[in-house]
């Protein structure tokens, strides 16, 4: 599957993930860090994922 990670700019190939949360594990990325979203809709850690989906991960940005 593609990915795009947004806050670093760079786009990933993965083979191996086969949810969310097993993505975010792979790529070292803190869960509650980035939000996740599928051909352009979000989806939650626990979603199942396929080889041909294309993933963009969202920095979450948090201010007072």
């Amino acid at each position: 599957m593609k990915i795009f990670i947004e806050r670093t700019n760079e786009h990933k190939e993965v083979k191996e993930a086969s949810t969310v949360k097993e993505l975010l594990k792979i790529l070292d990325i803190n869960p509650t860090t980035v939000i996740v979203a599928r051909n352009n809709e979000l989806i939650t850690e626990d979603s199942k994922l396929d080889k041909n989906d294309s993933i963009k991960l969202i920095s979450v940005i948090s201010g007072g």
